[in-house]
């Protein structure tokens, strides 16, 4: 029997979404021996050290290193391994993102859903939200997205991954919060609109989540131009 296995410069998919364990055995199949060898010293140390020792933790020195030591596809889901091995709490996290480079603030986002059960990390995820930085906002709409932000905040962010370009396929839970929200589906019909006016395309992502609100077409249902919720 082939035993078929990942190429190594494939990136675990959505380490959001995936237990700590089986991202672990996901990334060790696609590491080369030296990245295998960092990666398990990197999570005993940060298992062994988890708090602050000095101005900056240990792992946090290897979040740095991350992208050196594994790889650029791999980086992610390395960072979010040293992170949830450390155990690392909302203070530790918020640090690391406001302090962190763009691929270190990433990481965190995806680590929330694995760390953070309350709300307390939302500042985080509403700062990427504000951001334009397609891949950031990916991360910003995954599973601790889903399960915190509220209403209003959630149905912005589906719009603004319409606005960047960001598949709404990586907002996490997407088909179970859309699901009969009429005032979503009005932001919708009022951008799909607006687009239309100015001879721009609607992109598809629009009509899928518009299906899933349960709403046939776009409806027109306000003057105001701009879709904004009163």
């Amino acid at each position: 029997m082939t035993h078929r296995h990942p190429a190594p410069d494939t990136p675990v998919a959505h380490p959001a979404h995936t237990p700590p364990d089986e991202l672990r055995a996901r990334l060790h199949a696609r590491l080369d021996e030296a990245a295998r060898s960092w990666l398990d010293r990197a999570l005993t140390e940060a298992a062994a050290h988890p708090g602050t020792h000095g101005p900056i933790s240990v792992w946090e020195l290897r979040l740095a290193e991350a992208g050196r030591r594994c790889g650029p596809a791999h980086a992610d889901a390395a960072r979010v391994l040293v992170l949830h091995a450390a155990h690392a709490d909302t203070a530790a996290l918020t640090r690391v993102y406001r302090q962190g480079t763009a691929d270190e603030r990433r990481a965190v986002l995806h680590a929330l859903p694995h760390l953070v059960a309350d709300a307390g990390a939302l500042p985080l995820v509403e700062d990427a939200l504000r951001t334009n930085d397609t891949r950031l906002l990916a991360a910003a709409v995954g599973p601790y997205a889903a399960r915190h932000l509220d209403t209003h905040a959630w149905r912005h962010a589906v719009l603004k991954c319409l606005f960047t370009g960001v598949p709404v396929a990586e907002a996490a839970d997407l088909p179970r919060r859309a699901r009969g929200d009429a005032e979503l589906a009005r932001m919708l019909g009022d951008y799909a609109a607006e687009r239309t006016a100015a001879g721009r395309p609607v992109p598809d992502d629009l009509y899928r989540v518009l299906t899933l609100t349960g709403a046939a077409t776009p409806p027109h249902t306000t003057d105001d131009p701009h879709g904004k919720e009163s």
